[in-house]
């Protein structure tokens, strides 16, 4: 006998069958009647067989035509034909053409050419399993996060291509997501870290939102991190510095009063400059003093009794209520209304109209002298805002129904915004280049308010840097500041929220700004920000509207894959985007215990243990 050489004894182990049908982009594969092993020695290796999800290399001259076994069966779907009918016994394949691979090994996706009946097909070996998944090609640096799900081997993600673009992590609880994107981060800055240190530290800056503080622990992402735990329960916790501007920013102003663009940010724009002149005197309590004294003259000679009322309740607001000893103050006192003349008379006799010299010795004037700006600076801001309300209701430039719901917004958060902004000068948000800001102790309210602040702060600071560093924002919990259907909130700020972050993720890239965002609902996050992420993990999930949401979103996720999403195990995800030729399924490396962020599920066996068992 004939010893066949050792390149066709070994590609007839690999051979599975032979092209019987080409129809579109589907081929079918009739499997040889001894290919019906589920495993196979070869070359020192096992390799599974041919099954549904696995690959086939259909070689055409010097092509390889890679596609994926979407199913089997005993004839050819749809087809009755005699010709096409496959032997009996014999198992048909129908295959989806996914690349292919060029002379030098490179895999390319899509479909260059169709295979002819008859071209043979083969199992792939190990090395060309790792050509097809290769996703990091030299001198490019790659994260080792992730086995290939079906054939078990080694998968590294690029940097250039994930980490640079937007990402979105989407699955169900208990799904694996957290681990995902903590592995995913942590192989990446302990990757930049070992690479160069000093520029990474100087180039790139990284800032996640934790809602439920599960990235507080110490080495988890890294050691090297600034964790501020907020609350809003008491005085204990950390507090989030806003930076030189402060309460003087505009934005931040804006945000924290859900002002309204038209009418309510106008004002406080107004505000602000009427603080900044007063701080800039060489007086500011006296500089303030003056300015209520002279509109308390302007008020007291009204004859509009409605206006009076209002305006008199805004300088209640600032003055103060209570005299050195502690007594209240009557601030209206020796003052009486005459509806006939629609003026005040003092002291029952003379019109305070005709003797405007008489304002000086009311209470309410003398009061004025007791006045001093608080060191607080949200409290000096609201006392600000009354001072500019009283001048424009005065000038007849704004109306009270406008205005007053911002200052009441500020008014109603100002122990929340003590409690979590430092306005001190000097502190830096960025003490360390990774930023961890926990917001699990932190009320609704100011749960959506901190990271639409601190989100367009950075991001306004980052672009007046330029292109020349990296910037990735990162969203744990993605629903709760990124829905759609939030209806705690008025129509008009919850557009203005999810515009600020759809600019960010549809203009950031330009500036360096990557954007990534982890949620188990992602039918509730807006479409425009979901459809704009570049890579996509993809965990477990079940409920219909979730996978409608990726379906459109993720328009190159062929039916198999998409149909495999509800029942993916824990840690498994599909992997598709920009980063990679073609939908994967990825084993992500779980992380040690201490690196892995708080995320596992109470289990009853520890919260009730048995009696008597060690």
């Amino acid at each position: 006998m004939i010893a066949l050489p050792d390149r066709l004894q070994k590609e007839s182990v690999l051979r599975v069958g032979a092209v019987s049908a080409v129809t579109g982009r589907k081929v079918f594969v009739s499997v040889d009647t001894d290919k019906n092993l589920s495993e196979l020695f070869y070359d020192g290796d096992v390799l599974r067989n041919i099954a549904v999800g696995s690959y086939v290399d259909i070689r055409k001259g010097f092509l390889s035509l890679i596609g994926r076994v979407e199913g089997e069966n005993a004839h050819i779907e749809g087809e009755d034909s005699e010709d096409w009918a496959p032997q009996p016994g014999r198992r048909t394949l129908a295959i989806s053409l996914v690349g292919f691979l060029d002379r030098e090994g490179r895999f390319f996706g899509g479909t260059k050419e169709l295979p002819l009946v008859g071209n043979e097909a083969f199992l792939l070996t190990k090395e060309k399993v790792h050509q097809v998944h290769c996703l990091v090609s030299p001198p490019s640096v790659g994260l080792d996060v992730a086995k290939s799900e079906y054939e078990g081997y080694d998968i590294a993600l690029p940097v250039d291509g994930l980490m640079n673009s937007h990402i979105a992590i989407f699955g169900n609880t208990g799904s694996g997501k957290s681990n995902t994107l903590a592995m995913i981060y942590q192989e990446f800055i302990a990757q930049m870290r070992a690479r160069n240190s000093e520029a990474f530290v100087e180039n790139c800056k990284i800032l996640l939102f934790d809602f439920n503080n599960e990235f507080t622990r110490d080495n988890c992402l890294t050691a090297h991190k600034q964790v501020y735990e907020l609350t809003t329960r008491n005085d204990n916790g950390a507090q989030i510095p806003l930076g030189a501007g402060g309460l003087s920013d505009i934005e931040i102003v804006s945000i924290l009063a859900d002002a309204t663009d038209k009418t309510q940010k106008p004002f406080l724009k107004r505000t602000l400059v009427k603080q900044d002149r007063a701080i800039a005197a060489n007086s500011p309590t006296n500089y303030v003093r003056g300015i209520l004294q002279r509109q308390i003259k302007s008020i007291l000679v009204m004859s509009d009794k409605l206006r009076i009322d209002l305006l008199l309740d805004y300088l209640r607001q600032v003055l103060p209520d209570e005299d050195a000893l502690g007594a209240p103050i009557n601030h209206m006192e020796g003052l009486e209304w005459f509806s006939n003349s629609a003026q005040y008379r003092v002291n029952g006799n003379l019109w305070i109209r005709d003797n405007q010299d008489l304002i000086d010795n009311t209470v309410l004037y003398q009061t004025v002298g007791q006045f001093n700006l608080p060191d607080d600076a949200i409290s000096s801001l609201i006392i600000f805002c009354y001072i500019q309300l009283i001048d424009d209701v005065l000038a007849s430039r704004a109306q009270n129904e406008h205005i007053a719901p911002a200052i009441n917004k500020l008014k109603s958060k100002q122990a929340d915004i003590r409690r979590v902004f430092s306005t001190a000068h000097g502190q830096e948000l960025f003490t360390e280049n990774v930023v961890v800001v926990a917001l699990g102790n932190v009320n609704l309210e100011m749960k959506k308010t901190i990271p639409l602040l601190l989100a367009k702060k950075v991001y306004e600071d980052h672009k007046r840097i330029g292109g020349t560093r990296s910037l990735n924002i990162i969203i744990d919990e993605a629903h709760n500041i990124l829905s759609r259907d939030s209806f705690r909130e008025s129509e008009s700020w919850k557009d203005y929220r999810l515009e600020t972050f759809e600019e960010i993720i549809k203009e950031g890239r330009k500036f360096g700004v990557f954007v990534t965002i982890s949620s188990q609902r992602p039918s509730d996050i807006s479409a425009t920000i979901t459809s704009q992420a570049h890579n996509y993990f993809i965990h477990r999930l079940i409920n219909e509207r979730d996978l409608q949401s990726i379906a459109s979103a993720v328009s190159y996720i062929d039916r198999l894959t998409e149909e495999s999403i509800p029942t993916l195990p824990t840690g498994t995800c599909i992997f598709s985007g920009v980063a990679g030729q073609m939908p994967l399924k990825l084993a992500i490396r779980p992380l040690e215990k201490q690196l892995q962020p708080r995320s596992d599920t109470t289990k009853f066996q520890d919260l009730v243990p048995a009696i008597g068992v060690d």
